[in-house]
């Protein structure tokens, strides 16, 4: 038996601790007003909590959760000749998923793309009979603990054009899934919120808290955008199937270059913030 986080849908041993960890950090909502409240798969089962499954592109299907449940992250499963991975776990499985996934065939690893999107993942992979890879820099928030969990550094191959790599930032093990094939061939970049495809679907922003609107340096986007751009894709998918469907490794370097603008001051002229020197008298 394990508990759940009401709040953000991740995994605990139980007895759990006294608040969740992802919720009290500072890049998260925050633990309830009204206290820390945690559930169970059972108990979700018994409110009609269920699982959605949806056919994004060949070899590729999102599964959402209905009512969204935590975070309510979509998690990507993505399916190759070798097996198939899935990524950002939900924090709620059913058993019927469970068959239509193995009815693709293996499951090569369980992942997330940070500690936010951890979900029930060991309970996946229990289901699944598949590894949870957690990235190293990160174990510290992992709130189960399991034999099926494997640490990973700087990147893991999972399989013939499969592969997770750390590129950090949102958490110091922030990572991607890249899958060479997706995209008819082009390539596409599973992102999380390490980088996040934004609204407008041709731009992506990239901060340490999402809910809390805290930003990242120059020096940290920088990175993150070199990282991506030793990579080969055309789409990019975050954790809220949201995508960038075309164009979107030249649009993390657009993104990477206006934010790295921004926080340096280039456009403080822009905002109404930066005194300009008289020119004259003042208008009455």
């Amino acid at each position: 038996m394990f508990a759940i986080c009401a709040t953000c849908a991740v995994e605990y041993t139980t007895p759990p601790p006294e608040v969740c960890p992802v919720c009290a950090d500072e890049r998260e909502w925050s633990v309830p007003d009204d206290g820390q409240q945690w559930t169970s798969l059972p108990a979700l089962r018994a409110d009609g909590q269920r699982l959605t499954w949806s056919e994004a592109e060949p070899n590729r299907v999102e599964i959402g959760t209905e009512p969204s449940l935590g975070i309510g992250q979509t998690a990507q499963l993505v399916t190759t000749p070798a097996g198939s991975l899935l990524w950002d776990p939900t924090g709620y499985l059913d058993d019927v998923t469970v068959e239509r996934i193995l009815a693709r065939g293996p499951v090569l690893a369980v992942a997330a793309s940070h500690p936010h999107m951890f979900g029930v993942q060991v309970a996946w992979g229990e289901s699944l009979d598949a590894p949870v890879l957690v990235c190293a820099a990160d174990e510290q928030w992992v709130g189960r603990r399991s034999d099926r969990i494997e640490l990973y550094g700087e990147w893991r191959q999972l399989g013939p054009g499969l592969s997770l790599h750390r590129v950090g930032g949102h958490f110091p093990g922030s990572a991607i899934a890249h899958w060479a094939d997706g995209a008819g061939g082009r390539g596409v970049v599973l992102s999380g919120d390490t980088v996040y495809p934004n609204p407008d679907r041709r731009s992506v922003g990239f901060l340490r808290s999402y809910p809390n609107r805290l930003p990242l340096s120059g020096a940290a986007v920088r990175h993150i955008a070199d990282r991506l751009a030793s990579f080969e894709f055309d789409r990019i998918v975050g954790n809220f199937a949201n995508p960038i469907e075309t164009g979107a490794r030249d649009a993390v370097e657009w993104s990477a270059q206006r934010h790295i603008a921004w926080v340096r001051g280039d456009h403080d002229g822009e905002t109404g913030t930066v005194p300009r020197e008289a020119t004259g008298p003042a208008e009455s």
